[in-house]
């Protein structure tokens, strides 16, 4: 998948690694209507692990725990996957998931760099790895699968960020490098 143009107060997953601190972590989010799963990069913006599942509550509950989390695990911008319809278009979803994105930066405060990055069948192609790779039981597969597909998306944007760091051209490294 691809990273779609930021609107509002997002950055474009290119200019993330240049917007982070030394040595800082990204922090890749799947919302859902009842949970938010959770995925932490390493810190050389390499490898996304699942980190865990947060039972939704209000939004100002959810952005605390995000906080807390984002200050542990020394992280440094986030990476929220954007569940854009098939053809590309925004439905209720994504204008949902971009309204919980811009009120961590406008209502709680957050002072790093937000990416979106489009995840159109993260669910799906997490759900068919637990079943037909994993061999796992439907009531398991509900306890990982947000934690999972969030590291699926930050995985792929993560992906994304090394192909262009690897791309010739400039023959400058990344800012990251």
């Amino acid at each position: 998948m691809s990273s779609p143009p930021p609107a509002g107060p997002f950055t474009e997953l290119a200019e993330l690694p240049a917007l982070l601190p030394r040595r800082g972590r990204l922090l890749g989010l799947d919302l859902g209507e009842k949970t938010i799963g959770l995925a932490l990069s390493n810190s050389e913006l390499t490898l996304a692990s699942p980190l865990r599942t947060l039972r939704r509550r209000k939004f100002t509950e959810d952005a605390m725990v995000l906080e807390e989390l984002c200050r542990e695990r020394e992280v440094g911008g986030l990476v929220v996957g954007l569940p854009l319809n098939m053809d590309g278009s925004e439905g209720t979803r994504a204008r949902s998931t971009k309204q919980f994105a811009r009120n961590l930066i406008e209502i709680a405060g957050f002072e790093m760099p937000v990416a979106l990055w489009d995840e159109r069948l993260s669910t799906a192609a997490v759900e068919r790895f637990l079943v037909d790779e994993a061999d796992m039981s439907r009531k398991r597969r509900g306890e990982v699968v947000d934690k999972m597909a969030a590291a699926f998306i930050l995985q792929g944007a993560l992906d994304a960020l090394t192909a262009a760091r690897r791309a010739p051209g400039d023959g400058q490294g990344a800012p990251w490098d």
